[in-house]
C-alpha cells in the first residue's frame, strides 16, 4: 500500500498564496496519476485538479488560472501551488493516487 504524507497548508489572507505537497511511497509513483481534492465544511470532498503519469493536467473550473499541479518523479512528490486564494477556497485539502489511498489532509484557511 502506498503510503502519502501531505505538508503545506496553512492560515493565508485573500489574494495571498500557498504550495502544497504530497510525498508519496513505493515505486509506482511516476506511472500514477494523481489528484487534489477538498473539503469544505459541511460540504462534499470535491475535485479540484489531477496530473497523469505523462504531465498532463486537469483543473476545476473555479481555480483555473490560478492553481498549478505539478509532479517530481525523482522526488515522488506532487505539488499544487495556489496563488490569488479566495476566502471560498478554505477547506481540507487531501492528495490521492489513482487506486490508492488518501493522504491525511491539510487545512487551508482563506480569510477575507
Amino acid at each position: 500500500q502506498v503510503q502519502l504524507v501531505q505538508s503545506g497548508g496553512g492560515l493565508v489572507q485573500a489574494g495571498g498564496s500557498l504550495r502544497l505537497s504530497c510525498a508519496a511511497s513505493g515505486s509506482i509513483f511516476s506511472i500514477a496519476a494523481i489528484s487534489w481534492f477538498r473539503q469544505a465544511p459541511g460540504k462534499q470532498r470535491e475535485w479540484v485538479a489531477s496530473i497523469t503519469s505523462g504531465g498532463i493536467t486537469n483543473y476545476l473550473d473555479s481555480v483555473k488560472g490560478r492553481f498549478t499541479i505539478s509532479r517530481d518523479n525523482a522526488k515522488n512528490t506532487v505539488y499544487l501551488q495556489m496563488n490569488s486564494l479566495k476566502p471560498e477556497d478554505t477547506g481540507v485539502y487531501y492528495c490521492k493516487m489513482a487506486g490508492q489511498g488518501w493522504g491525511q489532509g491539510t487545512q487551508v484557511t482563506v480569510s477575507s
